[in-house]
């Protein structure tokens, strides 16, 4: 079949569509957002009317997703890593349930943190929920994981996890497609206790879930994406992990390495395969993108036996992306340096857009702010969380989603007093509410300001899921409507914003402040759209 040039996680999705899903579930987070924007655009999908609209956090995805596997039919939910987190509460019990219809977890990671907060490694989820992990190392193995990841989940009745790294989910490659698969019909399980988790039955199904193990084993020693290349020189010996087996081919052109390689994509770990290499070998190199999973798992292995090298050895650098130069100093080779980088050349950090609706409410905020002094503001994940940088010095905390309003909570009832949450309309839906309920229970004095533009601005400006509803759900967990307050972040409404400010930070109790414009490049994006 004809090759099409697709980024990684356009293959993803493509394999997905191929492999016959009836929805796919996701929260926006780079590096993972385009994997649904293009199954919500491409021909196939809309035509069989597969389900493709965005949910309102990781966790509800994951849960739809698992809904949709309950019915019979096959499903794929997509998130980044610190995603994981927020759904690691349905993951974790849908591997102790299993699946019905086949379910596919893409998890992009960020290592180096180019839009993140931390260099978490999804793999340890797989190894922690004992469900199979696929790491592709191209494109092509990318597409194919998917398409077969699917039956894989149906065959073992687990949930299979396909990690990905940014380096990746956005680079270009050819991509030969394979047979459109039909749709599953519906069919719900053959046991109807299946998705009961009470403690009886979960007893029996985590005794059901150790029970495949062994199996699991089996077919990443049989696995297509796990092989061996043998070498001449048996000094060393190399597993390279999922991507950075092409950083080893980098160096070695032509396939010329003189060292044994196996490639691991397929996860548990073909520990035969691994203990093979390592009776043949004098000492080990692993290469893996992320955490030290592989390297920490073969120091078991052979005890004092095989020497293991790799990120916990000091070999290859701790933190960040892995890249071929590293791969070649951790070999001995020599590495050719660059051309330095010109000392005219300044950096140019992240800032807010101009006419940014956020710089109008990060200077009436700073100006209400002068009499009682800083410290007081606490922020959370979005493009607003540039307000920490300068001309703003805004914003004091930015930890995970939703931790702007507890946070803030928590200082309250410390005592620190006025405190500020300043959050995004998206991520309020998305993990801010249970917070604000939290305040409105206890009758914190906090005060919460929303900045509403309307839409998920850092990732591509996709409709907000609080679009139209913010005053409505304020006012249903139990603020009082007198203190839920509207302003337009306009440079003309700056006097108004900081009365408002001032007024809600002197009222004892839980008031919230709602900012709202429209993302300015949302706005033209739709201009351009409108005239193709």
């Amino acid at each position: 079949m004809q090759k099409n040039l697709l980024l990684g996680v356009e293959a993803i999705a493509q394999g997905a569509i191929d492999g016959g899903i009836s929805g796919v579930y996701a929260y926006p987070g780079t590096p993972s957002t385009e994997i649904t924007e293009y199954i919500q655009v491409h021909p196939e999908a809309i035509s069989r009317g597969i389900h493709r609209s965005w949910s309102v956090n990781e966790k509800t995805a994951y849960e739809a997703a698992l809904g949709m596997s309950y019915t019979g039919k096959r499903a794929l939910v997509c998130m980044k890593h610190v995603g994981l987190n927020v759904a690691a509460d349905p993951f974790m019990n849908s591997c102790v349930t299993g699946i019905n219809g086949g379910l596919v977890l893409a998890v992009a990671d960020d290592p180096s943190m180019h839009s993140s907060q931390n260099e978490q490694d999804s793999r340890f989820y797989g190894k922690f929920g004992m469900v199979p992990v696929l790491e592709p190392s191209n494109q092509q193995e990318a597409y194919d994981m998917v398409y077969e990841g699917l039956e894989l989940s149906e065959a073992l009745k687990l949930p299979v996890v396909l990690r990905v790294t940014t380096r990746l989910a956005h680079s270009r490659s050819g991509v030969e497609r394979r047979p459109l698969k039909n749709e599953n019909a519906l069919a719900l399980p053959a046991n109807p206790k299946q998705f009961l988790l009470l403690p009886a039955f979960a007893r029996r199904y985590y005794q059901a879930l150790l029970a495949k193990q062994p199996e699991m084993v089996k077919r990443s020693e049989e696995s297509p994406w796990n092989f061996t290349t043998g070498g001449k020189d048996y000094s060393l010996g190399i597993i390279c992990c999922g991507l950075t087996y092409n950083y080893l081919m980098e160096n070695y052109p032509g396939g010329s390495c003189p060292y044994p390689v196996l490639k691991v994509s397929q996860y548990p770990l073909p520990e035969e395969r691994i203990r093979e290499l390592g009776r043949k070998c004098e000492e080990l190199l692993v290469l893996e993108e992320g955490f030290p999973l592989v390297e920490e798992q073969l120091t078991d292995f052979f005890g004092k036996g095989t020497p293991v090298m790799g990120r916990l050895s000091g070999a290859l650098p701790r933190a960040g992306e892995l890249n071929p130069d590293h791969v070649a100093r951790a070999l001995g080779r020599e590495v050719k340096a660059g051309l330095p980088v010109p000392g005219v050349v300044a950096n140019r950090p992240p800032a807010l857009c101009q006419g940014c609706g956020h710089q109008d409410v990060y200077t009436a905020l700073n100006e209400a702010l002068e009499e009682v002094g800083h410290g007081r503001v606490f922020s959370d994940i979005g493009c607003y969380t540039l307000g920490a940088l300068q001309p703003y010095n805004s914003i004091d905390t930015c930890v995970d989603m939703g931790a702007s309003v507890t946070m803030a909570k928590g200082a309250s009832d410390a005592g620190w007093r006025p405190a500020f949450a300043v959050i995004g309309d998206s991520t309020f839906t998305h993990s801010g509410i249970t917070g604000l309920l939290d305040c409105v229970v206890e009758k914190s004095d906090v005060t919460v300001i929303i900045l509403d533009n309307e839409a998920v601005a850092m990732t591509g400006g996709q409709d907000s899921q609080a679009r139209g509803r913010i005053e409505d759900i304020c006012a249903g967990v139990g603020v009082d409507p007198a203190h839920i307050r509207l302003v337009v972040p306009l440079k003309k409404n700056h006097d108004e914003m900081v009365a408002v400010i001032r007024e809600e930070m002197a009222w004892n109790g839980v008031s919230v402040i709602i900012a709202r414009r429209p993302c300015i490049q949302k706005i033209a994006r739709e201009k351009r759209e409108k005239k193709n």
